[in-house]
């Protein structure tokens, strides 16, 4: 029988198929309708949640980290663009990264690492979703690793800080961490002012990776900041030429170097030994990153005999045209012995000076009351931090108590018993040179002259610097940091350095000084810790460096010389009776 003869017979089998097929239909029509209606209109947060969780990203822009530069506007430390390599392992999975194994040799060669430690990184963990492989890559190595296309390697940019002076001012500067936050230095010290904020904004992303929608802003972004320090470049590498040629030569442990405008008290240049290169950080050595210029004590022996002289006669205990007995060259005091060199008798304030008479000058302060000579040298700085900032910073000791030995007080005026920086040595002197006014410190760059402290009268200032000029000449101890056309007032030092129960075999060798003395601009100090060899005296180590950067920073800063006929002028003129 046909088909045609069975519908004919059987007429009620088509409608019942119909209907059974447009029942299904309109059900899971009916159904499908319900379920859109329940999930846009009952419950629509949850399926907003999963489609904003696959495309909804926080995106930040990159902010370079502010410059420092030196006052005549030298870079000092920059910012330039790296790159940075990272991993995706859950991707690198799912697109099954690892079947080319070449590829992975290939970024295991330019990333100077071995293939199977890179591989591990990323096998590992195969759930992961980011894990670093190189940080802080040159544009030509990233170039490179995106032509390899391998799934799941990807690019980000970072920044990577560069200093162009290198090691010259390494400790000053200081350095930053992988991270781009400041850890030494003057980049630790600003470290927020230099740090910008990035600006943060809401954006839908496509499955691969593009912006296909900007929304709103997270976080309004600040810029970053420069510095301009007060250092002057040129200066700074003279002083460290000279400071790394001399602790070279007498095979020194370590120097320092210290120059300051009179004017302004301003840092010029803040220099030490043994250095580091900061754009390398490969073995850094912590003994290399200290800045000794203001970290590191000592006791400053005859370097400080000049305030001495200052206090006795802002004390009035002492005329400047007085002699002072110093005959046979010794004296007892509370048992213990001091002497000088030669037996000089008797001695003007200017010859103490001059020769370095221990006696003479334990005479001095013998001669007023021990908290005089103490608050001399605390008014000029001494156990006080200088203003300058600086994370490390030491104020130096100088001890109060009630009693004071005789010998003590003798120790005193020639430089034991407390401890300075050589920062705090070089303001002394800039103190000095500026008519007995004692400026803050500073390491950034002024717009204007700071209001100073009067701390020493202007009279025994200007008296003391003539009483110095003799240091230099002839017969003096420090005719080695004589300067041609520039007189200059400075005193040597040499100190032993102290050891559990006493005083070792080391010396530290100083000279600080001002000039020119006629119209000062400069104080400088140096400080060359633990000479090797004969010759250990500060007039003979630190004089030849304090000269040659005395010298050429003056030059460099176009201050006029004088000739010889008014040098010699300067020379003999009266500064006390002989």
């Amino acid at each position: 029988m046909s088909r045609q003869a069975k519908r004919k017979q059987n007429p009620e089998l088509i409608p019942w198929r119909l209907y059974v097929v447009v029942g299904f239909v309109m059900l899971l029509f009916v159904s499908l309708v319900a379920r859109a209606a329940y999930i846009q209109i009952i419950e629509p947060d949850k399926l907003r949640h999963e489609s904003d969780m696959r495309t909804l990203r926080t995106t930040s822009n990159q902010v370079q980290r502010g410059l420092i530069t030196d006052r005549n506007g030298d870079m000092l430390a920059v910012s330039v663009p790296v790159r940075a390599v990272w991993a995706d392992p859950k991707h690198a999975h799912d697109q099954n990264a690892f079947e080319d194994m070449r590829r992975w040799q290939a970024l295991a060669d330019v990333l100077q690492e071995p293939v199977e430690k890179l591989v591990k990184k990323v096998k590992h963990n195969p759930k992961k979703r980011f894990v670093y492989l190189k940080r802080q890559v040159t544009p030509a190595v990233a170039d490179y690793i995106e032509q390899l296309k391998i799934g799941g390697i990807y690019l980000k940019s970072e920044s990577r800080r560069y200093y162009p002076a290198g090691e010259i001012a390494a400790q000053l500067i200081g350095i930053t961490n992988i991270d781009d936050v400041g850890i030494e230095g003057i980049e630790n010290t600003y470290n927020t002012w230099l740090t910008g904020t990035p600006s943060k904004q809401k954006v839908r992303k496509s499955r691969d990776g593009r912006v296909v929608e900007r929304l709103d802003i997270v976080q309004e972004g600040e810029n970053s900041n420069d510095i301009v320090l007060s250092i002057d470049q040129r200066i700074q590498q003279l002083a460290y030429r000279e400071l790394k040629r001399a602790t070279e030569m007498y095979q020194a442990t370590s120097g320092s170097v210290v120059v300051i405008d009179v004017l302004t008290g301003e840092v010029l240049a803040m220099a030490n030994t043994p250095s580091y290169n900061p754009n390398s950080r490969e073995n850094l050595q912590s003994h290399r990153m200290r800045n000794r210029a203001l970290t590191d004590t000592f006791e400053p022996g005859s370097t400080v005999k000049p305030f001495v002289v200052a206090a006795a006669l802002e004390a009035g205990t002492v005329k400047a045209d007085e002699l002072i007995p110093t005959s046979p060259g010794w004296m007892r005091i509370g048992g213990r012995q001091v002497r000088d060199s030669n037996n000089y008798g008797d001695m003007s304030l200017s010859k103490i000076l001059v020769k370095s008479s221990n006696v003479g000058i334990s005479k001095l302060a013998l001669s007023m009351p021990v908290q005089q000579l103490l608050g001399t040298y605390q008014s000029m700085g001494l156990g006080n931090y200088s203003g300058i900032n600086l994370t490390g910073e030491s104020a130096g000791l100088i001890h109060d108590r009630r009693r004071w030995s005789d010998f003590e007080r003798a120790t005193l005026s020639f430089g034991y018993g407390f401890t300075a920086t050589p920062l705090q040595l070089a303001r002394m002197y800039a103190t000095l040179g500026s008519g007995g006014v004692l400026y803050p410190v500073s390491i950034l760059k002024l717009k204007e002259p700071p209001a100073g402290q009067q701390v020493l009268s202007q009279d025994v200032a200007k008296s003391v610097m003539q009483m110095l000029v003799g240091v230099t000449e002839r017969g003096g101890t420090a005719t080695k940091a004589h300067i041609d056309g520039y007189p200059i007032a400075g005193k040597t030092g040499t100190s032993r350095k102290a050891i559990a129960g006493g005083y070792g075999d080391d010396y530290v060798a100083l000279f600080a000084g001002v000039a020119p003395v006629h119209n000062p601009r400069l104080a400088i100090s140096v400080v060359i810790n633990e000479p090797k060899g004969d010759k250990y005296y500060g007039g003979d180590v630190a004089g030849p460096a304090f000269a040659k950067i005395m010298s050429g920073a003056l030059q460099m800063l176009n201050v006029e010389p004088i000739s010889k006929r008014e040098a010699v002028q300067l020379a003999s003129a009266p500064r006390s009776a002989e």
